[in-house]
Parts: C-alpha cells; sequence; structure tokens
C-alpha cells in the first residue's frame, strides 16, 4: 500500500457518513443541536491528541500486532501480560466496531429498501440485511490486498465527494432552515436523566464513536511503502480531515431540521432520512441515502480488513482459541482469509441483542470506544513510564511528547467510566445497557486463561514484519501448496 492508501484506511473507518449519521438520532434526544454541534470539536480535539500519542509509537513499532505489540515492548516488566490483555482490549473493539459500523449501515439500507420497496424497517428485517452486508465484506476481504486498497481509495473521495453533495444540497435547495440559535445553542433531553451535565457528557458518545478505528493504520503497516512516517501521518491526517468535514456535516443537517419530533419518531427509524425527506422530499432524500449508505460499506470494508490483520497478528502468537486457523494466510491472496471470517462473524454475534433490545446499538458502540481507546492508550501510558528511555522513530513529537500523552490516558479514563453508565430511564430489559457486562465477559475470560494457562507460555509478539518472517511466510504456503 501506498501513503495515501493507509491513511485512506483509517479515514473509510473513521468515516463520517456513518458514525455522524448513524448516531445522529441519539444525539437528537440526548442533548440535542447544541451537543451534536459543540460536542464534535471538543471530542475531535481530546482525540487528536490520543491519535499523536498513538502515532509517535508507531513510528517505533510499525507492525501489524499494532497495540499490543507495542506495549510488550514498551513495558519494563511484566510485557507479556500487558500485551495480552491491550491484545483483547483491541479485539474486543475492533469487532464491537465492525458490528457497530455496519448494523449502522444496515439501518440506513433498510430505510433505503422500506421506501423503494416497502421492505419494513423492523429489527428483524434490519438483523437480516446486516448479515448480507457483512458477508459481502468478508467475501470482498478474501480477493487480495490490492482489491481492498482500491476500495478505500475510492473511499476517500466518496466520503469528501459525498459530504460536500450532502452539505450543498441541504444549504441550498429547502426553503426552510432553522435558526443560528437552534443549531448552536437548543438544548434537548428525552433520556428520563434529570441532569443535564449528565445527559450533556452522554451526548458524547456520538462524536467518540465515530472518532475510531484509526489504529487501521498501524495495524495496515506491515503492507505499506514507509511505514515508519506512512502508519502515523495515516493515523493524525484520517482525525484531521474528519474532524474538519464531520463538523460542516453535522452542522449542514442539522440546519436543515424542519420537524424535530418527526425526526426522531420517523417510521424510517432513521432520523436524518426523515430530516432528507422533509427538506428536500423523498426523491432527493432517496439519492442522498444512497451517497451515504456507499459511505458506509465501504467503511465497513475497512473495519473488517483491519480487524482481520489484528486477529491474524494476536492469533499468530497463539493468544485467541483456535489461533491455528486464525493465523492462516491463504496462499493465492496472500491475505488471512480465516481471521476475516472472524472479523465478520463476531461482529454479528455482537450486533444480534438488537433483536429484544431498543439501545442495543448505542451500547455496541460504547463497547468499540472502550475497548479500542482502552488498548490506544496502554501502550502511551507505558511510553510515558519510559521517558527519555524511549527510543523514538522518525516521527514523533518532540518535547510535547509527555503532555499529549498524559492528557491522551486521562481522556480515556474520563470516557471509559462515562459510556458504561445508563443511557435511558427508567432501566429495564429493553433499555438496559449491556456495555459493561460485554466488557467484563471478555476481560473476565481472557483475565481466567492468563492465570490459569496462558501466563505459564505465552512471552508476547514474536518479531513481526521483519523480511526473514516474510520470506518464512512465503515458504511456508509454497510448501503448503506443494503437498497439494
Amino acid at each position: 500500500m501506498s501513503g495515501f492508501s493507509n491513511f485512506a484506511v483509517s479515514f473509510s473507518i473513521i468515516s463520517i457518513l456513518s458514525g455522524c449519521l448513524t448516531l445522529y438520532g441519539y444525539g437528537l434526544t440526548t442533548g440535542g443541536p447544541a451537543m451534536i454541534t459543540w460536542g464534535w470539536p471538543l471530542v475531535g480535539a481530546m482525540t487528536l491528541l490520543v491519535g499523536l500519542a498513538m502515532a509517535e509509537v508507531c513510528s517505533s513499532y510499525p507492525t501489524a500486532g499494532g497495540l499490543y505489540f507495542w506495549a510488550a515492548k514498551l513495558a519494563r516488566r511484566n510485557g507479556a501480560a500487558w500485551s495480552w490483555f491491550t491484545g483483547w482490549f483491541n479485539f474486543l473493539g475492533q469487532v464491537a466496531v465492525t458490528a457497530g459500523i455496519d448494523y449502522g449501515a444496515a439501518l440506513f439500507t433498510n430505510a433505503f429498501l422500506d421506501m423503494q420497496w416497502g421492505f419494513a424497517a423492523t429489527p428483524g428485517h434490519t438483523v437480516m440485511v446486516f448479515g448480507v452486508i457483512l458477508l459481502l465484506h468478508a467475501l470482498l476481504n478474501t480477493l487480495g490486498v490490492k482489491l481492498v486498497a482500491l476500495f478505500n481509495d475510492v473511499s476517500v473521495w466518496w466520503h469528501v465527494i459525498g459530504v460536500t453533495i450532502v452539505v450543498g444540497v441541504l444549504a441550498f435547495w429547502p426553503s426552510h432552515h432553522a435558526s443560528v440559535k437552534f443549531v448552536f445553542t437548543k438544548f434537548v433531553n428525552e433520556t428520563g436523566f434529570h441532569n443535564p451535565l449528565y445527559v450533556g457528557l452522554l451526548s458524547l458518545l456520538l462524536a467518540q464513536y465515530t472518532f475510531t478505528g484509526y489504529d487501521a493504520s498501524a495495524h495496515m503497516t506491515e503492507e505499506t511503502k514507509n511505514a515508519a512516517v506512512s502508519g502515523p501521518k495515516g493515523i493524525v491526517n484520517s482525525i484531521l480531515v474528519s474532524l474538519v468535514a464531520g463538523w460542516v456535516l453535522l452542522i449542514g443537517i442539522t440546519f436543515a431540521i424542519k420537524d424535530y419530533d418527526g425526526a426522531v419518531n420517523s417510521s424510517t427509524g432513521v432520523p436524518p432520512v426523515q430530516i432528507f425527506i422533509d427538506a428536500i422530499g423523498t426523491t432527493g432524500a432517496k439519492l442522498l441515502l444512497l451517497i451515504v449508505i456507499g459511505a458506509q460499506f465501504f467503511c465497513g470494508m475497512a473495519s473488517v480488513t483491519a480487524n482481520s490483520r489484528m486477529i491474524y497478528a494476536f492469533s499468530r502468537d497463539g493468544a485467541l482459541p483456535g489461533s491455528k486457523i486464525w493465523h492462516r494466510i491463504s496462499d493465492r491472496t496472500r491475505t488471512p482469509v480465516n481471521a476475516v471470517w472472524l472479523a465478520a462473524g463476531g461482529a454479528f454475534v455482537l450486533g444480534l441483542p438488537s433483536l429484544w433490545n431498543s439501545t442495543a446499538y448505542a451500547a455496541v458502540t460504547s463497547i468499540s470506544v472502550i475497548g479500542l481507546y482502552i488498548a490506544y492508550v496502554i501502550p502511551v501510558f507505558l511510553r510515558l513510564r519510559q521517558g527519555s528511555s524511549f527510543e523514538r522513530g522518525p516521527w514523533h513529537l518532540g518535547r510535547w511528547s509527555r503532555p499529549v500523552g498524559v492528557l491522551a490516558v486521562t481522556w480515556t479514563g474520563v470516557i471509559t467510566v462515562l459510556f458504561m453508565l445508563p443511557t435511558v430511564s427508567p432501566i429495564n430489559a429493553k433499555s438496559f445497557n449491556y456495555t459493561p457486562v460485554a466488557v467484563l465477559v471478555v476481560l473476565g475470560f481472557a483475565g481466567l486463561w492468563w492465570l490459569v494457562s496462558a501466563r505459564r507460555w505465552f512471552t508476547g509478539p514474536k518479531v513481526q514484519g521483519s523480511l526473514a518472517e516474510l520470506e518464512a511466510v512465503e515458504e511456508a504456503i509454497e510448501q503448503e501448496h506443494k503437498t497439494r
């Protein structure tokens, strides 16, 4: 991959046309326009700090294992344990973000199918569409990295042009626009909680969920030219471009709101679609919807790619059940095909509670944020502990390294607690936020396995990305091919 393709993977997974829009309805009831508008730059700035801190470490260790490899190298002692738990949090976050992206794409696709052919937007139908989208992403990811790179390169321009079209149409076509006061100051609370500060903090999930997945640039470094520079740049640039374009998109859609209650309670099940319909009519809404669905499809495609590379790297060190299966490489495409299918299958399982739990989608997005961000900052925390002994790569932060790292770790601690809390009241079986349960199950399983068995044999990541290793992989593939 080129440096641009590496950036494109992360930019495609952040996907402002996916994250911003799939949780837009959540934002309308949890904070409203004011928090949608101002929460984005706040979260974007904090995310940039996390990304900068990660990018510096990536420059020193450009490997497919990414975060869990970094943890092993940076820990002063017990490197294997740090690596083990970083990898498991990353695995949880990667699977959850794939589920969140593709379930969001299913919501928008089902809305289009309902508008066009009357395929009702029910939970059962949405889960069915969700499964089909995951199946397509898995199949496409088995066809080779060149196809993946092509999709991601196209995705960048699709997002940039798509956001321009959506915002341009919503700015100039409708006869009615909301007031500046409404867009920048209107606070809405339909959560059932009475504390506006608490509700305002909960609303940050919209932005924070969107700003996930940029570690993909690290996971793809073994397939990227000049990885020690291209990987860090991919991380940082994907956040910066998304920060600017995403804010423009959110403000443009919020100005186009005509009927607030109608959007929240839309029969399509997707508030942005109702905003499109009210603003420019059904035909125009369908065209904008196709742009959005296309972007979300590219986003899910890139997410499965990054997820499978992390699974491949983690399993070749024996850290996943059935590791021998998941780290096999196709002799035809040189891609980890089995890891691709595990990524897609795990995401489907995580999305199934949406059949009976009305807040399940918000929970999936919370799980992805918590899993990924804990994995993001463990290496940053360990890098801070190293102080001046840290060996910098060609891309680094200089004297800003420590303050940036401290702020990144602090912010992650805040959001980890925040997004485990209830999102609506009263709390019952249908509204329960199962994020803590999912996190504790995975953490408990990984912890128990570590204590009972893994601590005796897991020594941390093997040397990754070296010429010798790549040659060994090729030789193994050739030997397997000859025996058939």
